[in-house]
């Protein structure tokens, strides 16, 4: 292959102690005319090098592996110069490490079948393809989360009656560690709910919920059916099902299902921004933060028809740009605010 031609390809290092799974992991990649496959590794520390020496767009990686395991290769790498990586793993008993890599910079995950069995390994594959050819158009030299806690916020206490009794997010790639910086910052004495939609395999929400509880002052926890939806706690919708408020004795609770069945996602950032909408009229502020796709701009016009507000997480914070954009080019957007400033910007309207 000439360099000509590779140019336009994603180059893609596989990472993975099975050469069994290395193998289906190349063919799986290869049957997509986009991707090269130029290096497989058999642990962190060969993947460090072939990094190194191959420069891949986009890396592939288990985390379960002798030697030095996928989350020692992802402190190195990232430390070192991040770039996109993919996890591939089991689901199960290690569901704590892909919430642990998603937290030091992994883009985006796929399970891996329990089972390998080929025709199951091969089942994953379309997935697998467009997980890494988006990876390769993201970009992560610019990404503004810092390592260290966020600064103090003070809140902003005077006698303006607050204009928003709900705060919703929409999220997507990038999102565990955006609201891992965003949500401490809300104080214990946070005066309204928060409830959020993060696209997430069936099984991850809740305990990436108690994962970002631990370190927050408010209380987070994935969404239950007919949980009150009260201040100074963050609900998170489970993947799998739409999360959606009624009323009921004089107070809105959360309802969780499955219809409506024809959306991308499920939960689906548009769902909830609806409900928000339908429920509280006036008073919701939506926040549309990094992911790819769409997902948010129908919910954000239903925020805008009710007089609600919209706040949209700026380019340079981005993981990746593409639901806030959406939703900015769609003139639906008041404000564009970079991560570091949109605790500030919440504050001001509460």
């Amino acid at each position: 292959m000439s360099a000509g031609s590779s140019s336009s390809l994603v180059r893609v290092l596989v990472v993975d102690d099975s050469a069994y799974v290395r193998k289906v992991v190349k063919q799986m990649l290869s049957r997509s005319p986009f991707i090269d496959v130029v290096g497989m590794a058999r642990d962190g520390r060969e993947a460090l090098e072939l990094v190194e020496e191959l420069k891949p767009d986009v890396v592939t990686l288990d985390l379960v592996m002798p030697g030095m395991d996928g989350i020692e290769f992802l402190e190195k790498q990232m430390a070192r110069k991040p770039l996109p990586v993919v996890i591939v793993s089991i689901s199960g008993e290690r569901s704590e490490l892909v919430i642990k890599a998603l937290n030091l910079g992994a883009i985006d995950f796929v399970q891996k079948p329990s089972a390998l069995a080929t025709e199951r390994m091969f089942e994953m594959s379309d997935l697998l393809v467009e997980k890494v050819k988006e990876a390769a158009g993201i970009s992560l030299r610019n990404v503004a989360v810092p390592d260290q806690p966020p600064p103090a916020v003070k809140e902003w206490i005077g006698g303006r009656p607050r204009v928003v009794d709900i705060v919703v997010i929409g999220v997507s790639t990038g999102g565990p560690q955006a609201l891992r910086y965003l949500i401490p910052q809300f104080g214990a004495n946070f005066p309204v709910p928060v409830a959020v939609v993060i696209h997430m395999p069936i099984g991850y929400t809740e305990m990436y919920a108690e994962s970002l509880n631990a370190i927050s002052q408010v209380s987070v926890v994935e969404a239950t059916e007919g949980r009150p939806i009260r201040q100074g706690e963050v609900v998170i919708a489970p993947a799998g099902r739409h999360l959606t408020f009624f009323r009921r004795d004089g107070e809105v609770a959360a309802h969780l299902d499955a219809r409506p069945l024809d959306t991308p996602h499920r939960p689906a950032v548009d769902v909830l921004f609806r409900s928000a909408a339908e429920i509280y009229q006036s008073r919701v502020l939506g926040v549309v933060m990094t992911g790819m796709g769409t997902d948010g701009k129908e919910g954000a016009a239903w925020i805008k028809s009710k007089g609600g507000l919209i706040f949209t997480e700026a380019e340079g914070s981005c993981v990746v740009y593409g639901m806030p954009r959406a939703v900015e080019e769609a003139g639906l957007s008041d404000r564009s605010i970079p991560l570091n400033l949109l605790t500030q910007a919440i504050l001001e309207l509460i």
